[in-house]
């Protein structure tokens, strides 16, 4: 009886050792920039192990159907669209894209989430809300802009900066004609501007626009990319495609073929333009100190 029960704790080890493998399709919506990032830093992480990767660049709803994978990677919205096209009923992790735009494609193509998960772009609000307060500590005020996209998430912002001792206040616009009589109807009110990943507002024809109206009301941007901060706001909290790529692998190699729940990004980088911070008459730490300081806070709960 003991050596039967010996051979099936030793079967079922054995089991549990066995990794989730087999080829991967990796969908990119462009094959340059960040989603080239990806791409190598994704084959990296996976190097070695059990998955055979195949890249490709953004499918077209013209090309035939790719051989079955095990699983599809996608790295950017269209990307992640024209898959959901032509594959229906692969395991998909999307990557590259805000929250709001993994769920417009798929409620675009009727798709529940049983077999696809995310990984967003979007910083959660509590993560959030410890940066604005180390970026610029004293300053309570902070304002955001929501439009139909990001409205929903609007309680969850005000929430986490209660807890964290700050005051959120805000303005909707949903069209182009609203948004710089809401920016000056709200900068007056606030201390700094936090901008989050919103294809109504923060799109490539207003950043320009909105940086110099809050540069005239001398208040601080605290964008969501490094090429945001290059514009000219003052600070980002964001995800590099190299970090994003290491959490997708994490979810490749230890969760096996069912998919987690959409999720934020586990891993942060800070951006910091002290030439904004000097024009604006701040004086703000530097991102080791509140790298730092964020973990510090978060290892104390």
């Amino acid at each position: 009886m003991l050596r039967l029960l010996l051979r099936a704790f030793v079967v079922f080890s054995a089991t549990l050792s066995i990794a989730w493998a087999g080829s991967i399709t990796l969908a990119l919506s462009d094959h340059g920039g960040p989603y080239a990032e990806f791409a190598n830093a994704l084959g990296e992480a996976l190097q070695g192990g059990s998955w055979k990767i195949t890249t490709s660049g953004k499918p077209t709803a013209g090309d035939p159907p790719s051989p079955a994978s095990d699983l599809i990677v996608t790295a950017g919205g269209e990307a992640l669209r024209q898959t959901l096209a032509r594959a229906p009923n692969a395991p998909i992790i999307a990557t590259l894209l805000p929250r709001q735009t993994y769920e417009k494609i798929l409620a675009e193509a009727n798709k529940g989430r049983s077999r696809s998960t995310a990984i967003y772009l979007d910083q959660p609000p509590g993560r959030q809300a410890a940066f604005v307060r180390h970026l610029l500590p004293g300053q309570k005020r902070i304002g955001m802009l929501f439009s139909s996209e990001t409205r929903a998430s609007a309680a969850q912002f005000r929430q986490a900066f209660a807890n964290a001792g700050l005051t959120l206040d805000s303005e909707d616009s949903d069209t182009s004609s609203t948004l710089l009589p809401a920016l000056n109807t709200l900068l007056p009110r606030i201390n700094a501007l936090l901008a989050i990943p919103d294809g109504t507002i923060f799109k490539r024809d207003n950043i320009k626009a909105i940086l110099i109206t809050s540069y005239r009301h001398q208040r601080p941007v605290i964008a969501f990319s490094a090429a945001f901060v290059n514009a000219g706001a003052l600070a980002a909290l964001y995800s590099t495609p190299t970090q994003i790529a290491r959490q997708t692998a994490d979810i490749v190699n230890s969760l096996g073929p069912t998919l987690p729940p959409p999720m934020a990004p586990n891993f942060f980088a800070i951006a910091i333009n002290q030439n904004v911070a000097q024009a604006l008459g701040l004086s703000v730490p530097d991102e080791a100190t509140i790298r730092q300081a964020m973990l510090a806070d978060r290892e104390s709960r």
